[in-house]
């Protein structure tokens, strides 16, 4: 694994093409510019690997979601919304062959050679455009030949929901509307599926009625039933908006990117049901080893050792309030330490991992975290974001993800 630097006298070009040809939007972050001056390169052999660990890591969690939703008694370590008891029951008709599983798996590299894991995007991870567009676009602004390789997710991710979904047919793409770095996310997937003959509706949560689990748009001049549902609200916020007639969401037949099924995995809390899970047959061999052991923050207060341990929302986002203290802005590493401390259930204590920065141009350290997405089951490709800090936050940049050598 490398860094290539995107050429100085062309990342002028390089960043307003990943913003009007990318549909990356949001390049900056406060003062931050968040489209890296890199591009990374996987050696084949690492991208197999990846592959490899990724799809094992899939299976695991595809198995632990539908025991979990046939053994619902087995989910209580979860803490799942007791609000959402109804909802959460009426998932038992779920059918995969019905909908779209899209996850992503964040890997870092780490001082020992291996990888760990941080968690699991397991509800709606982002980066489509970045990880579709930018490889692209970095292997013709650098010049690099056909040597490297690009997979491109949102190919991937198009065909798996026109496999099931009627053709022609209508799909809403949801999401907050009032937040352009949403948008992006689902006018790319908008603009793709609209090519292959769909006719997409861009709306928000309370745009969507269910009757009798069938969903339909109830957006002003756009009143119609709907073939499909591409979700970009994560679940715990439409949850809490609720809106009028949505619980039909979580027994519903029509395609959905992605069922609700996806929340015994989103939360952090997932590992303290792996217990129960083994005891039912279900591997978790590969989650054991590569994510860092996780304690529930009453667990961990009665270690003689505490030493090694962070804190990570139970719920947290893109590397929000994770108490990494080397890496948090002045005054955050105390108000996280508050926050655990009124509230530990809204927290967990996780063993951390050194990661292995990778060196730039100028000799400083960049630490890379690659997301590496699966759809139904299979490798999709990657999302990477890269820092000079050892956590991944809003902060760090969208780095393109090329493969050196072929791809099977």
């Amino acid at each position: 694994m490398r860094l290539v630097p995107i050429p100085e006298d062309k990342y002028d070009e390089y960043r307003l093409g990943a913003i009007f040809d990318c549909y990356k939007w949001d390049p900056q972050f406060k003062d931050n510019n968040t489209v890296a001056k890199y591009a990374l390169v996987l050696t084949k052999e690492e991208y197999e690997e990846l592959v490899f660990l990724t799809e094992s890591m899939d299976k695991e969690t595809i198995a632990a979601e539908e025991y979990l939703n046939a053994n619902l008694d087995k989910a209580k370590p979860l803490g799942l919304a007791r609000r959402l008891k109804k909802d959460i029951e009426s998932m038992s008709n779920y059918d995969k062959t019905k909908h779209v599983r899209l996850m992503r798996y964040d890997f870092h590299p780490t001082i020992d050679g291996k990888w760990a894991v941080s968690e699991v995007n397991s509800d709606v991870p982002g980066g489509f455009a970045e990880a579709s567009l930018l490889p692209k676009l970095a292997k013709e602004i650098i010049g690099l030949d056909d040597t490297y390789s690009v997979k491109c997710f949102g190919d991937i991710l198009a065909n798996a929901i026109k496999t099931k979904t009627k053709e022609n047919g209508t799909i809403m793409m949801v999401h907050c509307t009032c937040f352009s770095d949403d948008r992006q996310v689902m006018q790319y997937m908008g603009d793709k599926l609209a090519n292959m003959g769909f006719k997409i509706i861009y709306g928000a949560a309370d745009h969507i009625i269910f009757k009798e689990g069938v969903p339909y748009s109830i957006l002003s001049g756009n009143e119609c039933k709907l073939d499909g549902i591409v979700r970009f609200n994560p679940l715990e916020w439409v949850t809490r908006i609720k809106p009028k007639k949505w619980g039909g969401y979580f027994s519903t037949e029509t395609m959905s990117c992605n069922h609700p099924i996806a929340l015994f995995a989103q939360t952090k809390r997932f590992p303290l049901v792996w217990d129960n899970l083994e005891k039912a047959g279900i591997s978790m061999k590969y989650w054991r080893e590569l994510l860092p052991d996780t304690k529930l923050i009453k667990d961990y207060k009665k270690l003689e050792d505490k030493s090694g341990y962070i804190y990570k929302p139970v719920y947290g986002r893109v590397g929000e309030k994770i108490g990494i203290k080397e890496a948090c802005e002045e005054g955050e590493y105390d108000k996280i330490l508050k926050e655990v401390k009124w509230h530990p259930k809204r927290y967990l204590a996780q063993k951390k991992f050194i990661s292995k920065p990778l060196e730039g141009i100028n000799g400083e350290e960049c630490h890379v975290c690659v997301g590496s997405y699966t759809v139904d089951g299979k490798q999709a490709g990657f999302y990477a974001r890269i820092s000079n800090v050892p956590r991944i936050d809003s902060n760090a940049a969208d780095i393109p993800v090329l493969i050196e050598g072929g791809i099977n």
